[in-house]
């Protein structure tokens, strides 16, 4: 299976290491800039190199693209790549809106090809005994609770690269745990839907701040909230059940509960996973673990917290976020 990898930041870095597990072939490289894509494609062993996602679509060889691009391109490139009938993983988020959401599973559907998400969250393996357990019937949620906290008056990522486009703390982090927490909800009906994002930073341009409430028709209820502008960052999770409570902390790298602590699996390896999880969806036909349809319900979240934000400040680009 020849791949495209378009994109060289930190998940094309993950991704490409991850399928150089495989037997995948690093086909081609995309970039926004010559001389990087180029160095990316040697290091990395892709064949080709382009600054064109349009020339390596319409290479012949290329079966699979993944894109890792800047969040606010997912969706014209997601489109594109179904229409020119490759299988598609998309980095996190599908899109920008509810509509251009609907509007990449329409593309994906109609194209029947592969395509899923790059959604982390679903894929942690020291999840797995507890989702079964819920699947039973054995243990039921009560409570999610997210954390998002990070530096970022300046637009710098996580690896210390200076980006050339710029974050949205709704549509990208906080589609994470929305996201995680709807899966586990397992499409539960929700009942109430709230949340808060900020007003535009006079130096960033973007909202620094933002929180999401969901309740769900079972009463379980799920709580993210976090902030651009802390002084240092701080990101975790936690699930409290009937059974007993699970304390992720993604940058210690830790899982804590009633029987105590111990280490989880990296954030690298934990991606990783999307990666094999998609390329047995394609050679099987499957829908991958996190497919288009199934990360609709999140968006759709999202896009309540964005109208309220619009129906009070004006619906408006920003940096990172293209109105539409």
């Amino acid at each position: 299976m020849n791949i495209c990898m378009a994109g060289y930041g930190m998940m094309g870095v993950w991704h490409s290491e991850a399928l150089a597990r495989t037997d995948a072939v690093l086909h081609t490289a995309v970039g926004r800039r010559a001389e990087a894509a180029e160095a990316f494609a040697a290091r990395y062993g892709y064949r080709k190199w382009t600054t064109s996602l349009a020339a390596a679509l319409a290479d012949p060889e290329v079966d699979a693209v993944v894109l890792a691009t800047p969040s606010e391109q997912h969706e014209e490139q997601a489109i594109a790549c179904l229409e020119a009938g490759k299988h598609t993983l998309i980095e996190i988020p599908i899109a920008m809106s509810l509509a251009g959401a609907e509007r990449v599973v329409a593309a994906g559907e109609k194209s029947g090809k592969v395509y899923g998400l790059s959604h982390p969250m679903r894929f942690r393996a020291e999840r797995e005994a507890l989702r079964a357990r819920l699947a039973a019937g054995e243990e039921t949620i009560r409570h999610i609770a997210g954390r998002f906290f990070i530096p970022r008056l300046k637009n710098i990522g996580a690896t210390g690269y200076v980006r050339s486009w710029t974050d949205n703390i709704l549509w990208h982090h906080f589609c994470h745990f929305v996201d995680l927490g709807l899966f586990l909800f397992e499409d539960a009906p929700l009942r109430r839907i709230a949340g808060h994002l900020g007003p535009l930073h006079a130096l960033t341009g973007i909202p620094m701040e933002c929180i999401v409430l969901v309740e769900t028709e079972r009463d379980a209820t799920l709580l993210v909230h976090g902030s651009y502008h802390a002084s240092y960052r701080f990101y975790d999770k936690l699930i409290v059940t009937d059974r007993d409570t699970y304390f992720f902390d993604i940058l210690a790298g830790t899982l804590r509960t009633s029987s105590g602590t111990v280490a989880m699996e990296s954030e690298q390896e934990n991606a990783a996973r999307i990666i094999f999880d998609f390329l047995d969806a394609v050679r099987t036909g499957r829908p991958p673990r996190a497919s288009g349809p199934s990360v609709l319900p999140a968006m759709r979240v999202l896009q309540a917290v964005q109208d309220e934000w619009d129906a009070r400040y004006g619906a408006q680009a920003i940096p990172g976020r293209p109105l539409g």
